[in-house]
């Protein structure tokens, strides 16, 4: 039987639709992951893209873990991470012939959030340890309202959610136990941490500085009760002072290439690193 015109027609449309896909891939970078990471990365494309019209760069969140997942199953060429790549991710990503790369783009500080009513001004990270587990439930027992603590936090599959456990609830013990409260709000992303902290007189919340703005009110940490009350801003991570910061990740599929190496080299330029600061995180180059 031969095939009719509007078969062959159809054929020629879809073998040609699938040539100018894999053409424009080429030239195409997919970028997932880390929700505190979308703004930056969102900033580097949009600059790198007037630069380089021919080139198209999309940028989606998601959290470090989705990220990372998508790397190994091959549907983005550079996860944005919070945390660092975890050894049972390494393994199944080596199970598919995936062989994730770091390379450290930017460094962050997590903010402690919450509602500008809220006359509590600084905490240890023993009195958030408390707060986040649970046990400590009412503002009054650190000096403010008597008013219940609503505790805001990213979902599990955040890097945020895991560095905050493992550096606050569980001070850096890598054999703590310690989890957050079974009332915790699990949020899904730090802009929603944002905009609840902005009309909840009794919450509390963390995310990256880049996120900081006049409807929350930072609290200023110490890392215990004989140690003085830090900021979170840029000059005090970059010396080390504020105690609750740590890198920002990227993860590529083997040492960057061809069109993944000119996007990542635009990063960590003198415009790249420019871009860094300017979104409000601390640059790992001047």
């Amino acid at each position: 039987m031969k095939p009719t015109k509007k078969i062959v027609m159809s054929l020629i449309l879809s073998l040609t639709a699938g040539f100018l896909y894999a053409a424009s891939s080429r030239n195409s970078i997919q970028i997932k992951g880390s929700d505190t990471m979308v703004n930056l990365s969102q900033a580097w494309a949009e600059n790198y893209m007037e630069k380089n019209p021919g080139d198209f760069v999309a940028v989606t969140g998601g959290g470090s873990g989705t990220g990372i997942s998508s790397l190994i199953s091959g549907t983005c060429d550079i996860a944005n991470s919070s945390r660092n790549i975890k050894e049972k991710e390494i393994a199944i990503a080596k199970k598919k012939g995936i062989v994730p790369y770091e390379i450290k783009v930017g460094l962050d500080g997590l903010a402690v959030v919450v509602n500008p009513q809220n006359p509590i001004k600084q905490l240890t990270i023993g009195q958030l340890a408390d707060i986040f587990t649970g046990k400590i439930s009412n503002w009054k027992e650190l000096g403010g309202k008597d008013l219940k603590i609503v505790i805001l936090s990213r979902e599990v599959n955040s890097g945020t959610h895991v560095y905050f456990k493992e550096h606050v609830l569980r001070k850096g013990n890598l054999s703590g136990k310690e989890e957050f409260a079974a009332s915790a709000l699990m949020m899904p992303s730090s802009q929603a941490i944002a905009d609840e902290i902005a009309t909840n007189p009794g919450a509390i919340g963390y995310y990256g500085m880049g996120y900081i703005s006049p409807k929350q009110k930072t609290i200023f940490v110490a890392k215990d009760g004989k140690s003085k009350t830090i900021e979170p801003t840029i000059e005090n991570v970059i010396t080390g002072a504020y105690p609750i910061s740590r890198p920002l990740l990227i993860y590529t599929n083997g040492q960057p290439q061809a069109l993944v190496k000119k996007f990542v080299d635009f990063m960590l330029s003198k415009e790249g690193q420019e871009i860094v600061q300017k979104t409000d995180f601390v640059p790992i180059k001047k």
